[in-house]
């Protein structure tokens, strides 16, 4: 049976990170009857083994939910719970562009924190009806009153029709399903109009071929359709339409209104491009869906197969997730130390770290990941202007007029205690305060211009560490500004090694090229030789440490005797040992190329 128009409600859950939006969603499958007491399970829309195992959303998932309101009638609910860090929020644009509503989650004891803004300016974006639930009332830190005086006065929201509740305990859930169908809007959409869906997912499964998420805006589609991806302008017949509730579930067709899947044997990732309009072949669609804007990475890395053979099956993997992750690119590229890999973009670090887990554990491949770099501009003094991805790219100084780095607009929450700590952190990473105001008792919000590379390493874990785990940010890029910034090279028995190189501030130059030389001393093994590891600001080295020589005992079978039997032998290592330097390759470890990170800020 095909759900009529205006008892169908699509509706996503946001929140900041850790207040309780996937716990709220297992609560609504219960209190629908979608989920037995057989199938209970922790976090249920969370099927990535990562996912479980961190206790975080990384994809936003979909379930279609069938709920008998007060009133009698059957509604269709469609939900969607959604990440809730900042280097997932482009899924959290993708799924609100499926929805006319938003359940905005806050935490009773936390309150307004810096994701819950982000999120909340998305949806707005998006022109759906925000209904502020407060989570965790059953915990004896909760502030209820507190934290809607903080939604009314800080984010601009009508409170009126806020609910309390607790997703642990299940305590006012079902009054939740009540207000989803009372006050969200049902979806507009014309049945009889040529099919128009646009594709909010994809994601590759290795006995269907890709799989698309679909939200239906007119028309409506069955199997046996030959549709036609307009983007691409790829034609596919269509083997399988349905929904998820929970599980993949077959259905007849899907209408105007709906989100749902189909199956259509598209082997070419390319073409089930997220954004892109889906229509029929032989009733075609006048125009494309406006799709989403498109997302920039702007930090990035080398990801290199520690065997080389691996190169060919590193690529297939990469093209798979590329498919279902919209926000990761990447290009071939060459190392001296390293052979053939590729240049990967990434969101954050946290973005990078679960990509890499996923090729690692998906896909069964041994990887090196090199120092991540973030994006910067370079003006020649030929009057070009470009963009480089990695260290290596910037051309000789000489030749270069100005580079330009990201600045990025950083808002902290935090309790006021901590305010200090987090201005001391602010400062020492060459940020410039903006604003400063409180949001509630006891509660304030920074605003600070830091350039983005000082954001992007470790700055949330000192974050974390300075506050003791309670301010929270969000941030986002900006502006481009010109740094005195310059290419610190890193050379290990006198050759440069490119994977190691890194941009940096000129004042800290020195400072990083002396933690990192001390880093890398404690990383690379010893040889038959001194190693000599160097940090260099163009032609000058500006530290250096040695990795001190393994020495084998050549006069040991030499009793007594006569001193020149020793000092041939001794000098006849010399000389072997000389020769095996001027040969040798030292092989460096894969924690050395993540050594950049871990400097802290003595580096």
């Amino acid at each position: 049976m095909q759900p009529p128009l205006d008892r169908i409600r699509n509706f996503a859950i946001i929140a900041h990170i850790d207040h309780g939006k996937s716990t709220l969603a297992d609560r609504l499958m219960e209190a629908s009857g979608l989920i037995g007491e057989r199938d209970k399970k922790a976090q249920y829309l969370d099927r990535m083994e990562l996912e479980q195992e961190r206790g975080i959303t990384i994809k936003a998932q979909t379930v279609v939910m069938e709920y008998t309101a007060e009133d009698g009638l059957v509604y269709w609910l469609n939900l969607i719970d959604t990440p809730g860090h900042v280097d997932f929020s482009y899924e959290v644009a993708r799924s609100l562009s499926a929805c006319e509503g938003v359940l905005l989650v806050v935490d009773a004891t936390q309150g307004v924190e810096a994701q819950t803004l982000s999120n909340v300016y998305l949806a707005l974006e998006q022109d759906a009806e925000i209904l502020p639930v407060i989570n965790k009332v059953d915990l004896p830190s909760a502030d209820v009153d507190g934290v809607l005086e903080q939604i009314a006065d800080g984010i601009g929201l009508d409170v009126e029709n806020a609910l309390s509740v607790s997703a642990k305990t299940g305590v006012g859930v079902p009054a939740v399903l009540e207000a989803v169908v009372k006050h969200f809007p049902p979806p507009v959409g014309d049945r009889e109009a040529p099919l128009k869906a646009l594709i909010v997912d994809s994601w590759f499964d290795s006995y269907v071929g890709v799989v698309v998420l679909i939200r239906v805006v007119d028309g409506g589609l069955k199997k046996g359709d030959k549709i036609l991806l307009m983007g691409a302008e790829a034609q596919y017949e269509v083997t399988k339409v349905g929904v998820f509730a929970p599980e993949l579930s077959e259905r007849p067709s899907l209408a105007a209104g709906e989100v749902g899947f189909i199956i259509a044997n598209i082997k070419t990732l390319a073409d089930a491009r997220v954004g892109d309009t889906v229509t029929l072949k032989d009733r075609p669609a006048a125009e494309q869906l406006k799709g989403f804007k498109a997302c920039k990475p702007m930090v990035f890395s080398g990801v290199f197969p520690v065997e080389s053979k691996d190169h060919s099956d590193l690529r297939a993997a990469l093209e798979k997730l590329q498919l279902n992750d919209a926000a990761f690119s990447y290009q071939a590229e060459t190392s001296d130390a390293l052979g053939f890999g590729f240049r990967c973009g990434f969101l954050g670090l946290l973005h990078m770290e679960i990509v890499q887990e996923r090729l690692e554990r998906e896909y069964g491949l041994n990887l090196i990941i090199t120092s991540p770099s973030v994006v910067y501009k370079v003006r020649t003094k030929m009057g070009e202007e470009f963009e480089i991805h990695s260290p290596s790219m910037l051309p000789p100084l000489q030749e270069v007029s100005e580079i330009l780095e990201p600045l990025a607009k950083v808002v902290l929450h935090a309790p006021e205690v901590h305010v200090g700590a987090l201005m001391k952190l602010c400062q020492k990473r060459r940020g410039v305060q903006e604003a400063f105001e409180y949001t509630g008792p006891g509660r304030v919000m920074l605003t600070y211009i830091l350039p983005y590379a000082e954001v992007v390493f470790d700055f949330f874990d000192r974050l974390k560490s300075v506050s003791k785990g309670y301010a929270s940010m969000d941030y986002e890029v900006q502006e481009w500004v010109v740094g005195d910034l310059v290419k610190l090279d890193i050379r290990v028995n006198g050759e440069n090694v490119d994977a190691l190189s890194t941009i940096c501030h000129r004042d800290q130059a020195y400072f990083k090229g002396q933690a990192l030389t001390k880093k890398l001393k404690e990383f690379i093994p010893r040889q038959m030789w001194d190693v000599a590891v160097q940090a260099a600001v163009g032609t000058k080295v500006i530290s250096r440490t040695t990795v001190k020589a393994l020495r084998k005992d050549v006069t040991a079978k030499c009793y007594g005797g006569d001193i020149s039997r020793k000092r041939k032998l001794l000098s006849k290592q010399k000389a072997g040992k000389k020769r095996m330097k001027s040969v040798g390759n030292v092989e460096i470890p894969q924690e050395a190329f993540l050594a950049v990170l871990k400097l802290g800020d003595d580096g």
